[in-house]
């Protein structure tokens, strides 16, 4: 069974069998993370509240009060190796819970990175925040995290100490994606490209050959093909965050091809997030900021609607 999760500011939708149920309706949800080993515990972070707990699949919510001290909660991510739950704020910081969100604890070394006076949000300057968190499908230590605006920095050790900016990897990142096939393999959608990394985020190379787009946001690998990769992107922050008309593409690029080719192109909302299908290899669902939700079955051949949530300008989809 296929369930989907997505994070708006006006509610949490969760999308099961055709149906859709709001929840946390108002609380201005801003991501999403579920437990790899349980998918019945949900964590959504919101703009100004903090961060909330589902251990029931989204029907119920519980407001984790502890711990995480900003109420602006960017990123969360839990670990598939030992279940530790990481939660990137704005300003940025990191923390960390070893025990469901009931305690927490600030990795503050990342905010003592020589480059960490210089990051930057543009359209709120001098601050930044905790976009995107990739954690080890095999290593529990290890940590890559991506600042809006300020680069894709690196722990081997759970947060204890930090190196910089990656070479290689594009400051103004929007995603990172892992896969378990591939433990070695992490990518970066990013403003400016994208950038795929052989050695989990020590070193990184751009790869856009293909992407006319550069500003890069959605993100997905397929389930069971690592080197299967969609993208999303529109020609600028303006054209994808703006009313108008977004001119956005959705990309991708398969086993043995280093280019990157257009599935979707001129589309009118720019298309937020991407998820694999983790039971149907090739299948895919890109959620737009119209509220769609449309499904491939056939590596972005073909599209048809799953589902409308409500209309966002941030969306994200989370498959179970």
């Amino acid at each position: 069974m296929v369930r989907l999760y997505t994070a708006a500011a006006s509610a949490v939708a969760i999308v099961e069998n055709g149906n859709v149920k709001l929840t946390l309706e108002e609380r201005g949800a801003r991501c999403l993370a579920v437990d790899p080993k349980d998918p019945d515990t949900v964590y959504a972070g919101t703009s100004d509240e903090g961060l909330f707990k589902s251990s029931d699949a989204g029907r119920t919510w519980e407001h984790l009060h502890s711990g995480a001290t900003h109420p602006r909660i960017t990123a969360v991510a839990v670990s598939p190796v030992d279940g530790a739950l990481y939660a990137g704020t704005e300003p940025s910081s990191l923390f960390v819970s070893r025990d469901g969100g009931e305690s927490w604890r600030e990795l503050e070394g990342l905010k003592n990175l020589p480059s960490s006076s210089t990051w930057s949000f543009p359209p709120r300057p001098w601050t930044s925040h905790v976009r995107s968190i990739a954690l080890s499908p095999e290593d529990p230590d290890l940590i890559v995290a991506g600042i809006e605006l300020g680069g894709v920095v690196r722990s081997p050790d759970g947060g204890e100490s930090w190196h910089d900016q990656r070479p290689g990897a594009y400051a103004d990142c929007h995603t990172l994606a892992t896969h378990a096939a591939a433990p070695e393999m992490l990518c970066e959608a990013a403003g400016g490209g994208f950038a795929e990394s052989e050695n989990f985020g020590e070193s990184w190379e751009a790869a856009d050959a293909g992407i006319k787009h550069r500003y890069v946001w959605g993100l997905t690998v397929d389930q069971e093909d690592p080197t299967l990769l969609y993208v999303s992107a529109a020609a600028g922050p303006g054209q994808a965050h703006g009313s108008g008309f977004s001119d956005a593409a959705i990309y991708r690029r398969s086993s043995g091809v280093g280019r990157w080719e257009p599935v979707m192109e001129h589309l009118a909302e720019f298309p937020y997030a991407l998820a694999a299908d983790p039971y149907t290899p090739g299948a895919l669902y890109a959620g737009f900021g119209d509220g769609r939700i449309l499904r491939s079955p056939n590596a972005g051949e073909n599209w048809s609607e799953h589902a409308r949530v409500p209309a966002v300008e941030s969306l994200m989809v989370m498959v179970v």
